[in-house]
């Protein structure tokens, strides 16, 4: 019942067909398949092709790209129980967080961008002055050519197909890339992309490090890459090949900061949401918390009860909770939990075969191996800092994350928290809800990411601001004064013609 009604809040209205077996299909399909659901080309002809068409013109219509997205989200309404069986076989997603970040997040996209690209395709106009009054001077938004989207495996549909949202409604031809690893997803987005969409403009190509490696060697227009810094180092370098512009979505520590009075029981259950939501595989989760010893000695047994509310006495056996997304994934956390210092208050336990690890909350110091590097997985850090001043320079002292949490009734320290400190995102009393909303850019700074998305911020990474001036004759004898041979009286009268005050003057 709360799924239904949280799905008429949201304006998403899925209906759901179902179009077989993905495992049958995988078996058909076999592993071996190239881009588009099986076609073999290389991928130097499959940029070709997007290419050919994109000089053709036929994204550039407003109508084009409306049937686009609107055939898109067909996709995604019709094929719900396939997406949701897929994402459960590669990540063991809870129904109710398949729905929420893989299906209404894109939805909701969809319908942002659908409702609103007649508005962002119009010129903007701007400004002039009296040298310019009579003529048209306007910023034209226009596509970049042929992008290449690649994803990742945590959220491997939402992280995709929003990027590709934009890229569409600005116009362009796009191949998208998802991650191998989350597989059956790769699969389902191969097969259906081309039945929705038009084979001509849009292309996926599957397959591992290699295929990538080939992909990139293409010239594209723009590379739009979720996922870790060690791969944007090496997605940069082929881009430099040819200049190529690159937005990157990568991730980081992600700090939450707890001071000032709090209702403890609210804030623990926010941050257990947030922070387990997806197993911990989130790049904008709560990576760590930073609080004084007394809100952590009061946190502590609010997180417990939290956990055993949200997942029982067992969490393994709750069906609400997701599971790691692969082997090496699972022994790079337990590795984690060998090697720290600190103190497991709560969980620890994992089962290699089932891939589960149990939320687990540690009691660390600054020093420790959890609080190195980022986590990605159900592993929460607790580290004591008695001040706000302290913990604000324990947090500047580290890369700019994609997210900064602060937790707080108090309006001075959240507004101290934000102007003191740097992030992507910026989120009080709350983790993870403000990329939900499609009219605020989602994207990092520093080392946590190049760039931003969703809405009109994903529509504008995916154009190009073109300035256009379009000059009438009629002030020809006003253009003499710029004209040879010069003069003081000249130069007088085209400083005065071309300065900004002028420009007050004539608005």
């Amino acid at each position: 019942m709360f799924l239904s009604w949280l799905r008429s809040v949201m304006l998403v209205c899925v209906f759901v067909t179902s179009t077989g077996d993905v495992e049958a299909r995988y078996e058909e399909l076999g592993p071996s398949r190239g881009e588009a659901g099986g076609r073999m080309d290389n991928k130097s002809e499959v940029v070709n092709r997007l290419r050919t068409a994109f000089r053709s013109g036929i994204t550039a219509s407003e109508q084009f790209r409306r049937v686009q997205l609107s055939n898109l989200k067909s996709m995604i309404q019709e094929n719900e129980e396939d997406i949701l069986k897929a994402l459960q076989k590669d990540l063991y997603k809870p129904k109710f967080e398949a729905v929420l970040a893989e299906v209404v997040m894109v939805i909701n996209e969809l319908h942002y961008a659908i409702d609103n690209i007649q508005r962002w395709m119009q010129p903007e106009y701007v400004s002039k002055t009296f040298a310019t009054a009579t003529d048209d001077c306007f910023v034209r938004r226009e596509p970049l050519g042929v992008v290449l989207i690649i994803g990742t495996w945590n959220y491997p549909l939402q992280l995709l197909i929003i990027p590709m949202v934009g890229a569409i409604a600005a116009g362009n031809c796009v191949v998208i890339k998802p991650s191998e690893v989350s597989a059956s997803v790769d699969l389902l987005i191969a097969e259906l992309i081309p039945k929705y969409l038009s084979q001509d403009c849009y292309a996926v190509v599957s397959g591992g490090e290699e295929e990538s490696k080939a992909l990139l060697q293409n010239q594209f227009d723009h590379i739009f890459y979720t996922g870790s810094k060690e791969r944007a180092s090496s997605i940069l370098q082929a881009a430099s090949v040819h200049l190529t512009p690159v937005t990157f979505e990568l991730g980081g520590k992600c700090p939450c900061l707890i001071y000032g009075t709090v209702t403890i029981e609210a804030v623990a259950k926010r941050i257990v949401w947030a922070k387990f939501f997806n197993a911990g595989q989130s790049c904008v989760a709560p990576d760590y918390v930073v609080c004084s010893k007394k809100t952590r000695d009061s946190l502590l047994p609010a997180l417990c009860a939290t956990l055993k509310d949200f997942y029982g006495e067992r969490p393994q056996d709750s069906p609400d909770l997701c599971r790691i997304v692969s082997q090496r994934h699972w022994t790079r956390l337990t590795d984690l939990l060998k090697k720290t210092n600190g103190t497991i208050v709560v969980g620890g336990e994992g089962d290699h075969e089932d891939k589960y690890l149990a939320p687990t909350v540690v009691v660390v110091a600054e020093d420790d191996i959890l609080m190195k590097n980022e986590i990605f997985g159900p592993i929460l850090p607790i580290l004591a800092v008695d001040t706000l001043e302290k913990a604000i320079d324990f947090v500047n002292d580290k890369e700019k994350p994609l997210a900064l949490y602060v937790f707080s009734n108090e309006t001075s320290i959240i507004n101290t928290v934000m102007e003191k400190t740097t992030s992507g995102g910026f989120c009080a009393n709350d983790g993870m809800i403000h990329i939900t909303l499609p009219g605020l850019p989602f994207g990092g700074v520093g080392a946590s990411g190049w760039g931003s998305y969703h809405g009109r911020w994903g529509f504008e990474t995916f154009s190009h601001r073109r300035a256009c001036m379009i000059r009438g004759w009629a002030l020809e004898k006003l253009n003499g004064l710029r004209y040879p041979p010069y003069g003081e009286n000249k130069l007088s009268w085209m400083r005065w013609s071309t300065s900004a005050k002028t420009a007050c003057l004539l608005m």
